[in-house]
């Protein structure tokens, strides 16, 4: 009898282990795969996981660390712009260094990785050394550092993202990988926030920022484990035109060029109110920093399900689809901050947000990469992100200028208004390729064939 229940035990032990490692690749499908593909997949789950946790301490709290050293609305604003133009003027070296060096997986890991985490650390320590408006101005010198060395590995990483997920499951991967994701975010959201208000002062935030280089660490440990893929072009990719200059090149993919269009609108609109509802918040309805961060859990909690439900409707119905619906909904999420009296009364705003955005980040995504020809993918996303980039700073910095002014009420206004243009624009003129481009063949690192 012992021995069959050790039997038993060793078997539900291996059926927890096998589910355990199905979970971290993505889900069942992956178990087709060959073990270097779903060795990869599983460390860029555990990547994404930890990253999530970093980076939501980081957009959370750093704008209200900032507001604690002293910092001024018009100061914060003036931070979100030179932060997104910083990261612009390094978006397109980061790809012509992808293109002339390859080693994609080297350059995130020092750049984002290295670097921008680094900051993280650094904007713990400036209390210690400055005080008044010299401390505000070294922690967004340091924010400003984050941000364009964050951004000066994105075309390595979209690049080799697009090479480590196969093309025909991405929506459930993303969509698998995203909901590890949000519960990593709402958990770290929601205990680093008890632990400032805890802490209290500059003190707590310090600690946070703390927090969030050591996790930042383990994603970048995770991603550097990864075994960068030998991509090789199909046959037809050398008749591609890839020589062609890049204006002339661009002119051949109208719909990149409209995608990229209708993103700069929708990104500057984003970025007006972006910077502003945490400070909102905390000075206009008087929340705590433990505040803030559960109602951003209540954000995250609300994207699970949007994370299921999308990514199966993304494999279905198209990413175009996903996006138009989210997109033509999300415009109502400011107009309600501009009705809120209360912190409690973004609790609804912030169920629907949660949800909305999490199917048309998934689908936002999935469409730049089949919008992106494979020969000049990094290239591509570099100029797909300093559009984002250079319109999110005049969002910030226009959506500074009125808050400082005229106070909050007319920046989510604006906001919601020209994210609404953005959507109407993208239903206008932005469709789906008619098939995607055929996914490249890859081989680990250490192949020998």
């Amino acid at each position: 009898m012992a021995g069959i229940g050790r039997r038993n035990s060793v078997r539900m032990l291996r059926r927890l282990r096998r589910r355990a490692w199905q979970f971290t690749t993505g889900g069942r499908w992956t178990a087709q795969l060959p073990p270097s593909i779903r060795q990869n997949l599983r460390r860029f789950w555990f990547d994404g996981v930890f990253a999530s946790s970093s980076d939501s301490i980081a957009v959370t709290y750093l704008s209200l660390f900032v507001l604690a050293l002293g910092a001024t609305r018009a100061q914060i604003g003036l931070m979100s712009a030179l932060a997104s133009l910083s990261a612009a003027l390094l978006l397109l070296p980061g790809a012509i260094l992808v293109e002339r060096r390859g080693r994609r997986k080297r350059i995130v890991v020092l750049s984002g990785g290295g670097v921008s985490r680094l900051a993280l650390l650094l904007l713990a320590l400036v209390p210690l050394f400055f005080a008044g408006p010299t401390a505000v101005y070294a922690a967004i010198a340091l924010v400003i550092l984050r941000s364009a060395f964050g951004n000066l590995g994105v075309p390595a990483w979209v690049s080799l993202t697009a090479d480590i997920v196969p093309l025909s499951w991405r929506g459930r991967y993303f969509s698998s990988r995203n909901m590890a994701m949000g519960v990593a975010n709402m958990l770290t959201t929601f205990l680093v926030g008890q632990l400032i208000t805890l802490v209290g002062g500059t003190n707590g935030y310090q600690l946070a920022m703390g927090l969030a280089f050591a996790v930042g660490m383990a994603s970048t440990y995770s991603f550097a484990r990864l075994e960068e893929p030998l991509v090789l072009a199909p046959p037809e990719a050398k008749d591609s035109g890839s020589q062609l200059p890049l204006l002339q090149h661009l002119r051949a993919h109208p719909d990149f060029l409209f995608f990229c269009a209708t993103a700069a609108i929708w990104n500057l609109s984003i970025n007006i109110a972006g910077p502003f509802f945490n400070p909102y918040l905390v000075e206009s309805l008087k929340a705590s920093a433990g505040v803030v961060g559960a109602l951003s859990v209540v954000a995250t909690l609300a994207a699970l399900p949007g994370q299921r439900l999308f990514g199966s409707l993304v494999d279905r119905w198209g990413m175009r689809q996903v996006q138009l619906v989210t997109g033509l909904l999300i415009p109502l999420m400011p107009w309600a901050w501009a009705l809120a009296r209360s912190p409690w009364h973004v609790v609804p705003v912030n169920l629907a947000a949660g949800f909305l955005w999490a199917g048309y980040e998934l689908a936002n995504f999935n469409f730049l990469l089949i919008l992106t020809p494979e020969d000049r993918r990094p290239r591509y996303t570099a100029l797909y992100q300093i559009v984002v980039m250079v319109a999110l700073a005049g969002g910030a910095a226009l959506g500074g200028i009125v808050a400082q002014r005229w106070g909050y009420t007319p920046v989510f206004v604006l906001s919601g208004i020209g994210r609404l243009c953005a959507a109407l624009l993208f239903a206008r003129f932005v469709h789906q390729p008619a098939s995607p481009s055929t996914a490249k063949r890859w081989l680990p690192s250490g192949s020998k064939k």
